[in-house]
C-alpha cells in the first residue's frame, strides 16, 4: 500500500471547481506555470493524476456487478441510488452513481492533460529525460485507463486531450466512439514504449503503472472494440481484434513477472491468497489501486464494504460500515458453484444471525472483508484493488482463442480453464471448452471483482444471458424488460443541463 496514490497538490491547482460543468473546469496557464518549478512538483501532480482511481473500484461493484446476472438489488427500506442500476430504469439520468463515473473520470483526465501539458512547456525542470518520459507514460496511461471507463459506461463522449478554457468546455460535443480508442490506442502505446516494468521499481513507487499493466490495458482494449455493436453507440464496433489483443497477452505471459498463486501440497488457499491483506503487489498483480490505512489525510479504501450489509458488521461486534442493507447473490451464481469450489466459499457469506438473533439466509459478498482488519472508519480499509490479474491475463488469451486468434484449443483454453479450477478445488476434466463455458468459468473466478457486465457485454452473451436468467432466476431484478440500449448508461442529465443541445441522451433513456 503506496501512499504516493492519493497525494494531492495543495489549492486548487489539480481539483475541478465543479461536477456539473462537464466536469473540464480548466486550470489557469498562470497557476500551472508558476507552480511547476522543481522536479518534485512533477512528481507531485503524477501522483495526483493517480488520485482519481479512488473510487474505482466501488464503481465496478455499482456499475457492473450490480447490473449484472450476479446480484438481486433491490431496496427494502426506501428507495436506493443502486436499485435503478438493478432494474434498468429509463429515468436512471440523475443516479449519482453515473454522476460520480462521469465527473470523476473527467476530473482524472483534466490533471493527465495538465501535466501532460506542463512536461511539454517545462519538462527540462527534470533533468532525466528517462523519468521525464516516465511521468508523461503514467499520465498517458491513466488518461487511457479512464477515457476506458467512460466509453464501457456511456459510449460517446467528448474528447479533450489538453487543458481547455471554460468557454472552449462549453462548445465541445461527444466525440465518436472510434476517435475516444484511437486517443486510448495511441496513449497505451506511447505508456508500452516508455513505462519500466514492475521490477524495475523502487520500494516506494511499487503499485504504479508499468509497462505491462499498459500492456493488459491495451489488450482489453482491443477485446472490447471487438465485440458486437448491438445497434447501439456503445464500447463494441466489431472490429475482430482479437490477434492484436494476444500478441499483448502473450508479451505479459512470456516476460516472466507473472505466475500463478497455486496450493501448496492439499492445501486450497491459494484462491484466498491473491487477496490477502498480508500478500499484496503478489505475483498475480498486473496492476491495481493502492491504499494506505491509518493515514492522515485519510487514504484507504471504502469498496470492502460497498456489497456488505451493516447488520452483518453489526453481528460480527464491529463497527458499522455503509453497506446499508442486502444485495444479495443471485441464485443462479450460488447454484453455479460446483461441490468442492473453494472461491464460493471465500467470496460469499451464505447469511448471519443479526442482533436480536433475526436470521439472515440471503447470502452476499464478502470478498475482501478481512473481520480482523475491519477499521473504526468506514473510509479507512486497508486493502489494494486488483484490477487486473495474472488469472485473467490467461483466460482474456483463452478467450482470444476461441475467436480465432493463434493457439490451441487444448493447451491455450482447456488447459488454462483446468489448472484454474484445479486451484480452486475441482477436477481439471473440462475438454473442448467454448465460449458460454468459459465466461461462466470467469464469473465464478471473478465474482465481487466487477468484471461481470464488462464480460456479458464484450462476449456478445448479454442478450441471451440476461434474458434467460430473468425468465429463472429473477426473483427481485429488471422490472424494466431488458433492451440492448441498456448494454450502455444514459449521459448525466447535469451533462445535459449546462448546455442544452450540446449532447445527445443516448437511445432508450
Amino acid at each position: 500500500m503506496k501512499q504516493f496514490l492519493y497525494i494531492c497538490l495543495a489549492g486548487t491547482l489539480l481539483v475541478s471547481s465543479c461536477k456539473k460543468d462537464l466536469a473540464l473546469q480548466p486550470i489557469s496557464n498562470n497557476t500551472t506555470d508558476t507552480y511547476f518549478t522543481t522536479p518534485n512538483d512533477f512528481l507531485q501532480a503524477t501522483n495526483a493524476v493517480y488520485n482519481s482511481l479512488h473510487n474505482y473500484p466501488d464503481r465496478q461493484l455499482n456499475l457492473s456487478e450490480t447490473r449484472s446476472d450476479n446480484l438481486y438489488a433491490v431496496s427494502q427500506g426506501g428507495v436506493r441510488d443502486w436499485e435503478g442500476i438493478n432494474d434498468f430504469f429509463s429515468t436512471l439520468a440523475s443516479n449519482p452513481y453515473l454522476e460520480e463515473a462521469w465527473s470523476t473520470n473527467f476530473n482524472g483526465i483534466s490533471r493527465a492533460n495538465t501535466i501532460l501539458d506542463q512536461l511539454t512547456k517545462n519538462g527540462t525542470v527534470v533533468p532525466d529525460v528517462t523519468l521525464r518520459n516516465r511521468y508523461q507514460a503514467e499520465a498517458k496511461f491513466l488518461r487511457a485507463m479512464y477515457y476506458f471507463d467512460l466509453v464501457r459506461w456511456f459510449g460517446k463522449v467528448p474528447l479533450i486531450d489538453h487543458p481547455i478554457l471554460t468557454a472552449d468546455a462549453l462548445t465541445i460535443p461527444r466525440s465518436a466512439v472510434a476517435d475516444v480508442y484511437a486517443l486510448i490506442i495511441s496513449d497505451l502505446q506511447f505508456a508500452i514504449a516508455n513505462l519500466p516494468q514492475a521490477s524495475a521499481y523502487a520500494a516506494v513507487d511499487k503499485g504504479r503503472a508499468n509497462k505491462y499493466s499498459a500492456k493488459s490495458l491495451l489488450a482489453l482494449v482491443y477485446m472490447t472494440r471487438s465485440g458486437p455493436t448491438y445497434g447501439v453507440e456503445g464500447p463494441g464496433l466489431a472490429l475482430n481484434e482479437w490477434s492484436l489483443a494476444e500478441a499483448q497477452l502473450n508479451d505479459i505471459i512470456s516476460s516472466g513477472q507473472y505466475s500463478l498463486i497455486t496450493n501448496t501440497g492439499t492445501a486450497t488457499t491459494a484462491y484466498a491468497n491473491i487477496f490477502s491483506y498480508t500478500n499484496e503487489n503478489n505475483s498475480e498483480v498486473v496492476f491495481d489501486v493502492e491504499y494506505s490505512s491509518g493515514s492522515v489525510p485519510v487514504l484507504g479504501a471504502t469498496y470492502p464494504w460497498v456489497l456488505v450489509p451493516d447488520a452483518y458488521f453489526q453481528s460480527i461486534g464491529k463497527p458499522v460500515q455503509g453497506g446499508l442493507e442486502i444485495r444479495p447473490v443471485s441464485n443462479n451464481l450460488l447454484s453455479s458453484y460446483e461441490t468442492g469450489d473453494v472461491r464460493k466459499a471465500f467470496t460469499i457469506q451464505p447469511g448471519y444471525t443479526a442482533a436480536g438473533g433475526v436470521v439472515e439466509t440471503q447470502s452476499f459478498f464478502k470478498k475482501y472483508v478481512d473481520i480482523s482488519k475491519v477499521p473504526a472508519n468506514r473510509t479507512d480499509w486497508p486493502i489494494n484493488f486488483i484490477v487486473s490479474r495474472y488469472t485473467d491475463i490467461l483466460l482474456l488469451k483463452a478467450e482470444c482463442v476461441l475467436h480465432g486468434a493463434a493457439g490451441s484449443q487444448s493447451t491455450d483454453v482447456d488447459n488454462v480453464v483446468n489448472t484454474i479450477r484445479i486451484r480452486a478445488g475441482l477436477a481439471g476434466n473440462q475438454v473442448g471448452v467454448t465460449l458460454p463455458q468459459l465466461m461462466e468459468e470467469r464469473r465464478k473466478e471473478f465474482a465481487a471483482e466487477g468484471t461481470r457486465w464488462h464480460d456479458l457485454v464484450r462476449s456478445g452473451l448479454v442478450t441471451t444471458v440476461m434474458p434467460a436468467w430473468v425468465a429463472v432466476d429473477d426473483v427481485k431484478k429488471l422490472i424494466q424488460p431488458f433492451k440492448t440500449n441498456y448494454v450502455i448508461y444514459p449521459v448525466p442529465q447535469s451533462q445535459l443541463d449546462v448546455k442544452p443541445g450540446l449532447y445527445t441522451q443516448n437511445a432508450g433513456y
